[in-house]
């Protein structure tokens, strides 16, 4: 109920107004971060379909180690915002910055290869397949090893090593003989995240991790989460207030495509327009 609370009143704060928020703010602006030593940066991002303004002049940061939350209610712009900064979706107006480097132009395999990950859709869990040699083959084809069907990758120890590390950071080392499709929705998840961390990313881009997870799952994936926390920076994208609140070094809100305030999650929490949400 705390996030069903927390949209509305962001819904009501927004509606019939059109500005930037107050300069004098602690959670404004100035948490933003510098755009020269940040991880990923965006500048004054528009995405225009027809004359609907899905996203309007966005600003957002990712500092090296961070996690940083996007959040806001549905229609947001929050989806449309994370596929301006694969590419998925081209940017009508803005700039983006990834290492220093303008990739505003670049297409989506090209800020991947550079190690811009978007979860759950960087590559499809083969649910025949048991979770290690799923794991492999991630590994496989971020070392460029020859997929060797006439030879048993199960005794290639590097490979078996690599993916056995991976599915130790997700939380799924127990679980690496059994076949995928008997994983539950969360720990089809945590398989996903293991398999973009294969690529080594330098951000990871998490579009509503716990989606349809029930609150054992959306607990461990939490705790997972938690345990890569400054290994690798993330944007997270999450509707559960209580993962962003456990999470989150910084969050962003928007809402009707506009960023209306970043901060701590402290900063956030006593932000005025979130703050009548918790009060009731």
């Amino acid at each position: 109920m705390q996030d069903i609370a927390m949209h509305r009143a962001m819904v009501s704060a927004a509606a019939g107004r059109r500005r930037a928020p107050d300069a004098g703010s602690p959670a404004d602006g100035t948490r933003l971060g510098n755009p020269a030593t940040a991880v990923l940066s965006a500048r004054g991002l528009v995405k225009r379909y027809g004359g609907l303004v899905v996203t309007s002049k966005v600003d957002l940061d990712v500092l090296p180690a961070e996690v940083h939350a996007l959040v806001g209610p549905n229609g947001a712009g929050k989806t449309t915002l994370l596929g301006q900064l694969t590419g998925e979706i081209s940017s009508d107006e803005g700039r983006i910055l990834f290492r220093g480097k303008d990739i505003t132009r670049l297409p989506p395999h090209r800020r991947a290869q550079l190690g811009l990950a978007r979860s759950f859709q960087i590559t499809s869990v083969f649910h025949e397949l048991s979770v290690l040699e799923n794991a492999m083959f991630a590994v496989q084809a971020k070392e460029g090893h020859s997929f060797r069907f006439w030879k048993n990758a199960l005794a290639d120890e590097g490979l078996t090593g690599a993916a056995h590390a991976l599915l130790e950071r997700v939380g799924l080392a127990a679980e690496a003989a059994r076949p995928a499709s008997d994983l539950s929705h969360g720990q089809h998840r945590q398989l996903e995240i293991a398999i973009a961390l294969a690529g080594t990313p330098q951000v990871l881009l998490l579009d509503e991790p716990m989606a349809g997870m029930g609150i054992e799952d959306s607990a461990r994936l939490t705790r997972m989460l938690l345990a890569l926390k400054g290994s690798v920076p993330m944007l997270l994208v999450e509707h559960d207030m209580d993962a962003v609140f456990t999470l989150a070094d910084r969050i962003t809100v928007l809402v009707y495509g506009e960023r209306i305030v970043t901060g701590t999650p402290a900063e956030i929490r006593a932000h005025p327009e979130v703050r009548r949400a918790y009060l009731g």
